[in-house]
């Protein structure tokens, strides 16, 4: 069996209104792929509707209760086939298209991560990204500038969704966190291993709380505690 080109992994909680399409688009891509499912304690039918396409998904894994978005990626970890490995977000709030670029540039690039910026200006892309919220825009630029602060790196959206590595590397770092401070572990973890983490335009359609958004304030001050412990203790 040959191996796949790109592993993708799918957290999901309480997603059922976007799963479907998303399953959809992501069966569409025209890329030799691995696909695994993550439904992280779900209430709303996510595991069932899961199962109905298990057809288009290669890995469904089932958490009793929810234990969040970090600790769906370190149940995923370990069934990894793919070259290499990118997380999507079950909400699309991320285009699923954006992830040929993300992958042809890191194989020409030959750089060993590459993450998909909502920042940085999209010359093809006419259409404005949208946050949602002004304070998302703010807590962002914050949690980005003091990220590449403590990590001595220059990315202009540390904490975006659409992270690609290459598979060895990502199967290589011990994941800790539970929640949403995977974001801040990974990137510090990999600065710490002195790799360089290049970055490319992406679309982006940021929906509210009242859409179904799950990371709240809390969340920014967690990420902060994160990039200080993984950094300094």
């Amino acid at each position: 069996m040959e191996r796949p080109k790109l592993t993708i992994i799918i957290p999901a909680y309480n997603e059922i209104n976007t799963l479907q399409v998303l399953i959809d688009k992501i069966d569409n891509l025209d890329i030799n792929k691995q696909v695994i499912l993550i439904d992280d304690g779900s209430t709303d039918g996510t595991n069932k509707l899961a199962l109905e396409n298990k057809d288009k998904i290669d890995k469904i894994i089932v958490h009793e209760k929810n234990k969040g978005k970090g600790a769906a990626i370190k149940s995923a970890q370990n069934y990894v086939i793919g070259e290499y490995v990118i997380i999507q977000d079950a909400d699309l709030e991320y285009d699923p298209k954006d992830i040929y670029n993300l992958l042809s540039e890191i194989q020409k690039r030959k750089c060993k991560v590459i993450y998909g910026s909502r920042v940085l200006k999209n010359p093809a892309n006419k259409k404005s990204q949208n946050f949602s919220h002004g304070l998302r825009i703010i807590g962002n630029i914050i949690l980005t500038k003091l990220s590449n602060f403590i990590n001595n790196q220059k990315l202009t959206d540390a904490h975006t969704c659409y992270k690609l590595f290459e598979s060895d590397l990502f199967k290589s770092i011990k994941l800790q966190d539970n929640g949403f401070s995977f974001c801040p572990e990974i990137t510090t973890k990999i600065s710490l291993l002195n790799i360089d983490i290049i970055e490319i335009p992406i679309n982006y359609k940021g929906r509210s709380y009242h859409q179904g958004k799950k990371i709240v304030a809390s969340d920014g001050l967690s990420a902060i505690w994160t990039l200080i412990k993984y950094r300094y203790f």
